[in-house]
């Protein structure tokens, strides 16, 4: 005959919701009778589920990811790095959107905590304050993000970056604009430290053009900022706001690439297929995804936490042209 919960719940001295608790909601048992309810379970043999078997083991065999937005075409080659590298531990995923909230963040991390052995956070927009408290919580790797006391993995905007305003010197681009992603982005001010690096030192003038929201329409937004300039050429936060940039440019008559030349940033799939396909810096969404859920798997915070740059490769594609009425200088 099987072994039911009332039976461990017997075995151990406690009650049946007691016993109920420790396997759901252990932080709400007082430490004896878990003790108990732990033993209990392994004596008896009772392995009903998952969480059962997060008494006996320690683990959970479950890992929770938090992304900001489930519709940002940047997270599903990260998801799928995590969930095949998760399968290879025998592990699961629990994925969950946060909404583009960075107030939304903590209190999925409290729910999520108790129910997994640890949680990416991919493209975090707390503050270091908050995270902490999240790493008090439940083990934490981030991706696309960092923090000196949290492990994690990132893109390093080097050597993709340099290579593509190195690539827009070249085609005769002297006025380098930038459209920004948000004000809150780690990864954006990382990105325009580098850039602003770059130009300074290849001669060139690049001009910050606004901080907008990762999506569609802040990317038209940063079209009509665009616009008051007179940049002939622009790197954009993500590929999806490089791609509706375009499009709105395109929309007023504005030649891309014969009158302003656009790199993106992450490679994603429909890159390639718009016509003319978008430059981009190729970021390895899915090894950051992969690589992250091993730094879940085999660390926690207590040692010096690794952080890990993979690097970015630029993509040369038809949105770049020559600077009109400028010759190409190497």
């Amino acid at each position: 005959m099987a072994v039911t919960l009332k039976d461990v719940a017997a075995h151990a001295g406690v009650s049946v919701a007691t016993a109920s608790r420790a396997f759901q909601r252990p932080e709400m048992v007082g430490a004896d009778a878990l003790t108990r309810v732990r033993d209990s379970a392994t004596a008896l043999g009772y392995t009903p589920n998952r969480v059962a078997r997060a008494l006996i083991t320690g683990r959970a065999g479950v890992y929770g990811v938090i992304v900001p937005d489930l519709e940002n075409p940047f997270f599903p080659a990260v998801l799928k790095g995590a969930q095949a590298r998760a399968h290879e531990l025998g592990a699961q995923l629990l994925i969950t959107d946060a909404g583009e909230s960075p107030e939304g963040e903590l209190p999925l991390v409290r729910t999520l905590a108790p129910q997994v052995d640890g949680i990416l956070l991919c493209s975090s927009r707390m503050d270091e304050e908050s995270l902490l408290e999240a790493a008090a919580l439940t083990r934490l790797s981030l991706v696309n993000r960092v923090s000196p006391q949290l492990p994690g993995v990132f893109a390093d905007p080097e050597p993709g970056i340099p290579a593509a305003v190195q690539h827009l010197r070249r085609m005769g681009h002297r006025r380098i604009g930038y459209v920004g992603g948000p004000v809150i982005s780690r990864s954006d001010q990382v990105r325009r430290e580098v850039i602003s690096r770059i130009c300074a030192a290849a001669g060139l003038d690049w001009i910050e053009i606004g901080s907008f929201p990762p999506t569609a329409d802040g990317g038209r937004s940063g079209a009509e900022a665009l616009l008051q300039t007179d940049a002939t050429a622009v790197l954009v936060y993500n590929d999806l706001m490089a791609l509706a940039l375009m499009e709105r440019l395109r929309s007023y008559g504005v030649d891309v690439p014969g009158q302003i030349s656009l790199v993106g940033w992450d490679d994603i799939a429909f890159s390639g297929m718009v016509t003319p396909g978008l430059a981009t810096v190729r970021v390895p969404r899915y090894d950051m995804g992969a690589t992250a859920i091993d730094l879940l798997h085999e660390g926690g915070q207590d040692d010096a936490p690794a952080r890990i740059g993979l690097p970015t490769q630029f993509v040369p594609r038809g949105s770049i042209a020559r600077a009109a009425g400028e010759d190409a200088r190497g």
